[in-house]
């Protein structure tokens, strides 16, 4: 995108738009320069690419300003995806299990993304295939509400996995 008082197309020819969008020509760049100068607004890029280029007479400053305005208002309807994370050990009991997969179907439901770690302690790692089993229960568990988003995977003594909500 240039303004008029970028000299790089000096002497070349430029398809102009005037403010009102009505088509001007084929003119020199030069001519488009005094014409916006003279309506007090810029010579504006509009297709770079296509020959002549083409371009326009309006306020750059106006242009800037809404383009920043619609960045901003495109950043307000994202939503950040929450990553909300449950922690467990292998002697978990039956009801902190219960308790845990609760707010596990409960955050899966609000469409957050859902991360579980289960912790090894001590001698626990001697048992990894306990902390597998205990894992592949919470992955049967949930499966109406969440897809996992791989396989298990142990990293030092943590056991994690990642469930991304199922769509509606």
């Amino acid at each position: 995108m240039i303004k008029s008082n970028d000299r790089a197309f000096a002497g070349r020819d430029i398809r102009l738009v005037g403010p009102d969008g009505e088509q001007v020509g084929i003119v020199k760049f030069e001519k488009g320069v005094e014409m916006a100068k003279a309506s007090g607004l810029d010579v504006v890029m509009v297709s770079e690419n296509s020959e002549p280029p083409v371009c326009r007479i309006m306020d750059f400053g106006k242009l800037r300003y809404e383009q920043k305005k619609k960045i901003k208002d495109q950043k307000k309807h994202s939503v950040a995806q929450k990553v909300k994370e449950i922690k467990l050990r292998v002697g978990i009991d039956t009801h902190d299990y219960g308790y845990k997969t609760e707010h596990a179907h409960e955050f899966l439901e609000k469409n957050h993304k859902l991360k579980i770690t289960l912790a090894f302690r001590g001698r626990e790692m001697a048992h990894k295939d306990m902390g597998f089993q205990l894992i592949e229960k919470v992955i049967e568990d949930l499966k109406d509400v969440g897809i996992p988003d791989g396989t298990p995977k142990l990293i030092g003594r943590n056991l994690c996995i990642s469930f991304s909500p199922k769509g509606k």
